[in-house]
Order: C-alpha cells, then structure tokens, then sequence
C-alpha cells in the first residue's frame, strides 16, 4: 500500500492540532491487511483519552479529503506516545535534562546494551548520562531508544 508522505499529513494536520491545544508527535503508517494511520499527539502535562478521541472527532472527516492512503480504506488511530515515549527532538533532549532515563544501545558499552541514569548532557552527536559514580557518553548514533525512566515507587 501507498501512503502520502508523514510530513505531508503532518503539515495537513498541525492547524487542527492547534486547535485542540496539542502537538503532532508522530505519524505512524503501517500497511498489511488493516492499513492504518496513527497520529500520536502530545501535549504540557500529557494527553488523556478525552483529548485524542476530542482529536479523532476533529480530524476525522479532513484527513479523507488529504487522503493519505490514495483512495485505499484505512484505519486512523490517535494516540498518545505513552509514559516511555522516546525522545525524538532536541526539545525531548532539553524537556529532559537531570532526569532519569533509559537507553538502549546497538552495541554494548561496559558489557551492556541497556544502561540508566541522569542525562547531562546532549547535542547532536552524543548523549552523555551520570550513572553512579560514572559518566557514559554515547554516540547518538549507537543509540536504539532513549526515554525517561519509569520509577515506580
């Protein structure tokens, strides 16, 4: 199946989000048997149900006349990125900074693919992270997921 490319629809869809009072997060296409269309949204605070069903309300009708799918039938799901969203943006980065997190790795460092701690520091070529009594710095582009960490208490 072909879709319209994400920047496409995302561009389509940001005055609505505005509407709303969100940002567009990400715009997930997957095709198979059930195409589907998933804008995930986010907002200060976080998004609840009331505020993507709200959204789904307001797009749904629109994102047909774009239609993203070129004519073929899909599913559009909204949804919001979840508690371990990953970060995707600098302003991810900087919304961020001294907070725990979480990063996966391609490759091991010290042993490991999987290591927590305190980001420190980033720019555009490395994350940097206080673990302990140790600082690891990571090539941003070793670097599979890194989302805030979920402390349960």
């Amino acid at each position: 199946m072909k879709f319209k490319k994400k920047e496409e629809i995302q561009a389509f869809l940001e005055p609505y989000a505005k509407e709303v009072g969100v940002e567009i997060f990400d715009i997930e296409l997957k095709s198979g048997d059930y195409p589907t269309v998933t804008v995930v949204i986010d907002k200060e605070g976080g998004v609840d149900l009331n505020t993507c069903e709200s959204f789904h309300k307001l797009i749904f009708e629109p994102i047909d006349e774009l239609d993203p799918t070129f004519n073929e039938p899909y599913t559009l799901n909204v949804s919001s990125p979840g508690a371990d969203r990953p970060f995707k943006t600098d302003k991810d980065f900087e919304n961020n900074l001294n907070a725990d997190v979480e990063v996966k790795l391609y490759n091991s460092v010290m042993g490991k693919k999987f290591h927590e701690g305190v980001l420190t520091y980033f720019d555009d070529k490395v994350i940097r992270i206080k673990t302990g009594n140790n600082t690891l710095t990571f090539d941003r582009k070793s670097v599979v997921k890194i989302n805030k960490a979920i402390k349960f208490d």
